[in-house]
């Protein structure tokens, strides 16, 4: 066990000096501090399976070196836990490390207290709150929390069944979204594998069975196509430091799967090649020899180094035909972006660490990057929103969802979430423009206000000064922010009454597809909301499932919500509302 212990000591001082030299020796001093403050206070303790609880710590410790964070990132994922299972005193901390170290392990277990449940408490939900406000203080706090819950997640077999679902889906609507937003692909991967047989065992069997002998298949194929692109390439002077292929994860595949009626044989990206390169030159030439040797499938290739997503991720993807007929994805990146792309946030602060080693001596807290300015909207929302739910609803839902990318005319990107509209654009541009639109314009051509953005459009919004929002925007903004400001300004002209109606019952009709396990899909998302099942009938008509709900509803907002979730089923054809 010991060996085990030193072992990842060691790697871990080995990954520290690999990303930023040869430690000094104040920083030594510390790492071995943190090292006996473990076995002092935890050296007694086990884990649920039977392991020495130290051995946690230390992985945790070792993931964050893996993602290049600075020494004293590394430190408080070694002391994530000394405060509360170690009882060990904050201004303890301060004293023996510094201010710093004391503030990520203060956080980290702050963190710790929120439990997900069908529905959030209100405890539960300001604690919500704190978390996302303490990431946009200091984003290494959510950092060393990912790393914890990776951990966590690969013993959670030990756990009762009832608390395995709660960490599942706490991690896949929660956590998961979180590592994405920043870029860690990688870990966010990893979170989602992992939950994914707890919180839907029933469908992770299915995409399991669906995808394996498929993905073996392309996986042997492709093993034939690596070395013709590559020889290809090198005919045409070009060296690639590496190509490999990558199979799609489960989670994700399920997700695809649900989007292409369960169709395995049209997820083209099952398993991808991936070629990288020491320039973005050699990408675009790459990119070219490449649709030469192959016909590209039309409109499948998106530009992400030119258009990068909104977290930063950056790659050039193109879908092609091979000779066999086959249908490929194939990813073209710098070495570089297959790092950020991986890391995230935490490789980004790498490579502007080694830009300038000064700021990383000097430096008081991570500098959040331009394409990570969601965490300061977020920062505003806070008195935004009269409850804690609200605002967990608003994040959930406008910050953690997927995201498109749209363009100002001048070329600035806006990040917004999937299915917003160009009213919402226009807000996030600023409350005025939004409050005076009266048209849009998307790539030159004059749109409806509710009509979807895709990314890489061009959105203009013509504005009238006597122009007031109408009601009917609330029908289609996709952001809560957006509905919020738009509420406000109805009300100032008193076109909407100044406190909407609560604890209201209606009756819900739903008209869907009929598959097995509908209802209960329905059901959880109804309860997700907070909304009581005061009745429920169903019957079946021409294959067609006809259920009707009636509801207790405690905020109109839950039912916004509710209604904005079911919309997004495919399998759903009819949703009608009937107020009481």
């Amino acid at each position: 066990m010991n060996n085990q212990k030193n072992k990842i000591k060691k790697q871990i001082v080995e990954n520290l000096e690999l990303n930023f030299g040869k430690l000094e020796e104040k920083d030594k001093e510390l790492l071995e501090k943190a090292f006996e403050w473990l076995e002092i206070y935890h050296s007694n303790q086990k884990r649920l399976t039977g392991e020495s609880f130290i051995n946690h710590p230390l992985r945790v410790a070792l993931t964050l070196s893996l993602m290049k964070l600075d020494i004293n990132s590394v430190i408080g994922g070694l002391l994530h836990d000394i405060i509360e299972d170690g009882g060990v005193e904050l201004s303890s901390i301060k004293k023996n490390f510094n201010e710093e170290i004391a503030f990520l392990v203060q956080g980290v277990t702050k963190i710790s207290s929120l439990n997900y449940k069908e529905t959030f408490s209100d405890e539960e939900a300001e604690n919500f709150r704190n978390m996302i406000l303490s990431m946009s203080k200091d984003l290494r706090v959510i950092l060393i929390k990912l790393a914890d819950r990776l951990d966590n997640l690969k013993t959670l077999w030990i756990l009762d069944k009832e608390t395995q679902k709660i960490k599942a889906l706490q991690t896949l609507e929660i956590l998961a979204p979180i590592a994405y937003r920043l870029g860690l692909t990688k870990i966010g991967a990893q979170l989602e594998d992992l939950s994914f047989p707890y919180a839907y065992p029933q469908e992770y069997k299915l995409t399991k069975t669906l995808s394996g002998k498929r993905q073996k298949e392309l996986e042997n194929y492709l093993k034939k196509i690596v070395p013709l692109i590559e020889k290809e390439l090198k005919d045409n002077n070009l060296k690639p430091i590496e190509i490999k292929y990558r199979a799609k994860h489960l989670y994700s595949i399920w997700r695809k799967l649900q989007k292409e009626d369960m169709d395995i044989t049209r997820v083209y990206d099952l398993v991808a090649i991936r070629i990288i390169f020491q320039t973005v030159e050699e990408c675009y030439s790459a990119l070219g020899i490449i649709h030469q040797y192959f016909k590209p499938v039309p409109n499948r290739f998106k530009d992400y180094i030119a258009l990068p997503k909104p977290n930063g991720y950056r790659s050039l993807h193109t879908t092609v035909f091979t000779k066999e007929g086959r249908i490929l994805e194939i990813q073209i990146r710098t070495h570089q972006m297959e790092e950020e792309a991986e890391w995230g946030i935490a490789s980004h602060w790498f490579y502007q660490l080694l830009k300038d080693s000064k700021i990383y001596k000097k430096r008081k807290e991570f500098q959040i990057p331009r394409h990570l300015n969601w965490l300061n909207q977020i920062k505003k929302w806070k008195d935004s929103f009269s409850t804690s739910r609200d605002f967990l609803e608003a994040v959930k839902n406008d910050f953690f969802k997927n995201r498109i990318f749209v363009l100002t005319p001048k070329g600035d990107i806006i990040d917004l979430p999937e299915g917003a509209t160009p009213i919402d654009f226009a807000y996030q541009i600023h409350s005025e423009i939004g409050r005076h639109a009266v048209s849009a314009k998307v790539n030159d051509k004059i749109v409806p206000l509710d009509y979807k953005l895709q990314s890489g459009e061009v959105v203009e919004i013509i504005t009238q000064k006597n122009k007031l929002p109408s009601p009917s925007w609330l029908e289609f903004v996709k952001m809560a922010d957006t509905k919020k400001k738009i509420q406000q300004t109805l009300k100032k002209t008193k076109i909407l009454p100044s406190h909407p109606k609560k604890n209201f019952i209606c009756r819900l009709e739903i008209l869907a597809e009929n598959k097995v396990g509908l209802l209960d899909l329905i059901s959880n998302i109804i309860a997700k909301q907070d909304i009581n099942i005061i009745e429920l009938n169903g019957k079946t008509i021409k294959n067609k499932a006809l259920l009707t709900f009636k509801l207790k509803v405690k905020y109109p907002s839950h039912l916004e919500t509710l209604l904005k979730n079911l919309k997004q089923l495919k399998d759903i054809k009819e949703i009608k509302v009937d107020y009481r």
